[in-house]
């Protein structure tokens, strides 16, 4: 991998392409971000830069994030996350990466916390069938029989009512449709996972190139 950004969801529009077509888009706030540190194999074992974006407040950064980001000569940054690429030499401490490293036509792998949606039933979480609502049945929206009687135990891997939402998702193989350097922004073909504010990784993608 050689390109990737930071960016915050902005919401969803949609815009016309060439040939007079209704294309539905993401628009991402994408960086600017700075190059926070760089990695080797030489000196860590692997190859990766560590990106930051948004500014924070000096006073809100305890003492050792500090001592980091005045190695790097930044002013604290909210977010920090670490890319694994091909060729660190390309990257310096400080550099600026912007939304024009992407252009119309490239591919890109977004990944997000999806939306959290709280405690959910089977039927809504793994789209299991119900009972039946008449002739007395009193059992409606029940998970149903879990196995085997004589193990006394849940299996593992059983599907039930629980927490549905906010698990970490990776969209692939998104299509760029335009990139505005000037106002940081990115529209990528589709959806991303994530509400309006979301923190989203943009990365080279892994199956297009």
């Amino acid at each position: 991998m050689s390109k990737a950004i930071l960016a915050r969801k902005v919401g969803m529009t949609q815009v016309y392409d060439e040939q007079g077509r209704v294309v539905p888009v993401t628009v991402l706030e994408a960086g600017p971000c700075r190059v926070v540190q760089v990695k080797n194999v030489d000196t860590d074992g692997y190859n990766s830069i560590q990106l930051g974006f948004i500014d924070k407040k000096e006073q809100r950064v305890n003492r050792p994030l500090k001592g980091h980001f005045k190695r790097a000569k930044l002013k604290p940054l909210r977010h920090l996350r670490e890319f694994r690429v091909d060729d660190p030499e390309g990257f310096t401490a400080g550099q600026e990466i912007k939304a024009d490293c992407f252009s119309a036509g490239d591919y890109v792998d977004v990944s997000a916390t999806a939306r959290g949606k709280g405690f959910a039933g089977s039927i809504k979480k793994m789209g299991f069938s119900r009972g039946p609502k008449t002739h007395g049945s009193h059992y409606h929206r029940g998970p149903g029989s879990l196995g085997s009687v004589d193990a006394a135990r849940v299996f593992k891997g059983r599907r039930l009512p629980g927490r549905m939402g906010g698990w970490r998702r990776t969209v692939q193989s998104l299509y760029v449709v335009n990139t505005d350097a000037d106002k940081n922004l990115l529209l990528v073909k589709g959806s991303v996972p994530g509400p309006r504010g979301a923190l989203v990784e943009v990365k080279e993608s892994v199956k297009v190139k």
